[in-house]
This record gives structure tokens, sequence and C-alpha cells, in this order.
């Protein structure tokens, strides 16, 4: 195999046994590295890996040729042959250098995480946003690690009285290096493309967003950790058509539907892709959209399966994302899921205590949902606020943006000020502090 070829795509139907290896630089660290090979052992299994062995290493520094040490790297190599392992997946990003110094020692297929999950996701993408969004992430992560491939270039350099170390092989040299280019370059267009057929997809999407937003129907996204049970709880809530796998990543793409609370006030239901811990860059950028449904919604439930001995970490993981959205501070439920299957009472009231209205819940029992259904109403009814204005004309862009985002009541002219009755979300309060009047 040539160093850097190998990829997750060039494994056989039949070449599934893989090694994993995690490192952690001291003791305290190395239950979270063994925690995080059992998510990558998941992430294999998603993908139709199995996992043979999971191998946390040790390390004082990371090595910039081999990211692990050449004594690990020998007994990993070891372990591979005895073991009959057909790829190697480190849990950590290695670099593209390191990636081929790794697979010319190892004679093996080896990928890090960011490549797992992206072949994850570009086995379960099924829309073309998902589709495009897939082969974004794939594009840019690849980028770094073009290399010339041509065979015929090396069987040229090794054969005949031209292909020794004189002018020959420069010549060859600079052939190579013109091929990486045009690679570069095709890669290069098909990014611009594939951004482009995106915005296509973001403008329809943002479309359908006014359209609801012009409803005043309250929106509901469910977040969550990828595998907490989100499209289990949407379609107990709906009885929608949407796909249940125990398997991570098995929602990629979003689903709306309509649901009546026990008041009879109707709102929408998100169900959104899973967030995961380390999740790559490139990953929240090309999906940023779909998550932005999270951002647009007007509460967020965050699911935690709270029978996973990882349910506080997975919670703060998603936390980070919704961070990363500028999101952490929308009106969220906290949703405790399969607690008939929890037997950590402790973690449950820590969670409890951490996250402010919080509900206990099972989505596939349907066990305490009068209780969600109790707090999603109150919530609705704290998402907005009715409030007396005097805006001076000069702040226009403001009252433009009420009359867009909130309801007028009433509204009158004084001067060169404007009068406003507004009922208005939550979220602009701040924004209109200053021009609020007393009733």
């Amino acid at each position: 195999m040539e160093p850097g070829q190998g990829r997750l795509v060039d494994l056989t139907p039949e070449q599934k046994r893989a090694l994993l290896v995690g490192t952690y630089k001291s003791s305290a660290e190395k239950q979270q590295c063994v925690d995080q090979l059992d998510e990558l052992d998941s992430l294999c299994t998603t993908y139709g890996l199995e996992a043979i062995l999971k191998i946390p290493c040790p390390i004082k520094s990371y090595d910039a040729a081999t990211f692990i040490g050449k004594g690990k790297v020998e007994e990993i190599l070891n372990l591979a042959v005895e073991n009959q392992i057909d790829v190697i997946i480190f849990d950590d990003e290695i670099s593209p250098q390191q990636q081929r110094n790794l697979e010319k020692t190892f004679e093996k297929i080896t990928v890090d995480r960011t490549e797992l999950i992206l072949g994850v996701f570009a086995q379960r993408a099924h829309t073309r946003e998902a589709k495009i969004q897939v082969d974004l992430a794939t594009l840019r992560y690849q980028m770094p690690r073009l290399r010339r491939m041509w065979t015929h270039l090396s069987r040229q350099r090794t054969g005949g009285s031209g292909g020794g170390a004189g002018g020959g092989g420069g010549y060859l040299k600079g052939e190579g290096e013109k091929q990486i280019e045009i690679d570069r370059r095709i890669v290069r267009r098909r990014l611009d493309r594939l951004e482009s057929d995106l915005e296509e997809v973001k403008k329809a999407r943002e479309t359908q967003r006014r359209a609801r937003k012009r409803t005043g129907v309250p929106t509901f996204a469910i977040i969550g950790y990828t595998n907490a049970g989100k499209s289990t709880l949407m379609k107990a809530l709906t009885d929608a058509d949407v796909l249940v796998e125990d398997k991570l990543f098995a929602t990629l793409d979003t689903t709306t539907r309509k649901f009546l609370l026990p008041n009879r006030q109707e709102i929408l239901l998100i169900d959104t892709v899973g967030f995961i811990r380390k999740i790559p860059h490139m990953l929240v950028a090309a999906f940023k959209s779909t998550l932005e449904e999270a951002v647009q919604a007007d509460i967020l439930l965050h699911l935690i399966d709270v029978s996973s001995p990882f349910a506080e970490s997975q919670a703060e993981a998603t936390h980070e994302v919704l961070k990363e959205l500028g999101a952490e501070n929308y009106p969220m439920i906290t949703v405790l899921n399969k607690a008939d299957l929890s037997k950590n009472r402790l973690l449950a009231d820590k969670l409890r205590v951490k996250y402010p209205k919080t509900v206990e819940i099972s989505a596939l029992k349907k066990e305490n949902f009068d209780r969600l259904l109790e707090l999603m109403t109150r919530e609705i009814s704290l998402l907005r606020k009715a409030v007396r204005l005097r805006v001076p004309q000069s702040h226009y862009a403001l009252v433009s943006e009420l009359m867009r985002e909130g309801k007028v009541l009433s509204c009158e002219y004084e001067g060169n000020d404007i009068l406003l009755e507004v009922e208005i979300p939550r979220i602009l309060e701040k924004k209109v502090s200053l021009f609020e009047v007393a009733g």
C-alpha cells in the first residue's frame, strides 16, 4: 500500500477487524481515554467494523512524526499482526504526515476519529442537503492529504537508464508536483460548487423558517448527544414515521412535526442531528445550517441518556456545541431519558441539580410524559412579554425588527417618537430595555 492512500472506503466487505488507539498524559486522564475508546467502538459498530482491540496509550508528549512514541508504534504493529487487524483507528486527529508515516510502518489502513465520523455521516446522509454537507466536510478533510498517486511515474522512476537520481528524477518530481496542483484545483472547484449548492438549500430552509415564524406557532428543537433517544421521543409524541435505531447518528437530517399540547396549544417539534464529543470542526461548519434549526427554535428540549455512565460528559459536549452556535442561553428543558434503565440515582440527582427545569422520562415506554408536557406548556407562557415602548424614529431599524419578530398590539406617532405596545420574544428584552415606558 502506498503510504497516505489508505482510506476507510478502501476496505473490502471482509475487512472489518479494527484496532483502536487512544492517548492520555496522566493517570487521572486514563478513565476518560477508556470511555472515549468505548465511544469510538460504538462509531465502529455503526460504520460496520468490529473493534478487536482497544489500546489506551500513556504518553509524555506527542511525537511530530508518528503521534505516539516509537515503542508504542512497535507494540501496536505486533498486536496488529498477531490479531490480523485490517484497520487502525486513532481516537485523536492525526496530521497527514503522521498518517503516512504510521501507514508505512503498519502496512495497514490507518485513520483517525475524524475520518471515521465522516465515514459514518457519508453512510447515513439521505437528503440532498446532508449529502452536500458531508461532501463538503470530506473534501476539506482530504485537501491537505492529497498526494501524488501516479503509479506509472513510480514505474518510470525505477525502470530504464533515465530513472535514477539524475535529471530524469527531477523531471518526474516536477510532474508529480504539477499533478498535485491539478488535483487541488479540481478539489477547490468542487468545493466552490458544493458551497454554491449549499447556499441554495440554505435559502430554501430560511424561507421555511420565516414561514414558520409568521404562523406564530412555538417551536421546540429536540437536541442532545447522538443516540440519546431524540427520534424515539419524536415518534412517541407525534407517531411520526421517523427512523429509530440503536446506532450513533441514526438521524442526520432534521424532521419537523406538528403536535398538540394538552391545552390545545399547537407546537412544532424539530428532531436534530446528534452531538458528539470532539466533533470535527469541519463538520460543525458543514452542518451549521442543520444545527441552526436548534438556534432558530423557541425552546430547546435537551435529551440526556441518563442510563449511560457517560451522561454527564455527553451533556457537557452538547452544551459546548450550543456555545459554538451561540445558543447556550436559549430557554431549555433538560429531559433525562431512559430513566427506567438508569441504575445510578446519584447521577440523575446530580444532573437535576446542575440543570434547572429537569424531567425524567422513558421515551420508549412513554413514561412521565404528563410532567414533560406540563413543563413545555409553562415554557411557552414565558416566551413572550408585552411591553410599551417609546422609540425615536432614528431607531426605526429596531421598530422593523419588532414588527417582524413580535406581535404589535398598537402603534402611534408622537413628534419624532414611535409609541408601541408589542408582544416580543423574551430574547429581545435587553434590546428594548432603554426604550421601555411605564404602562
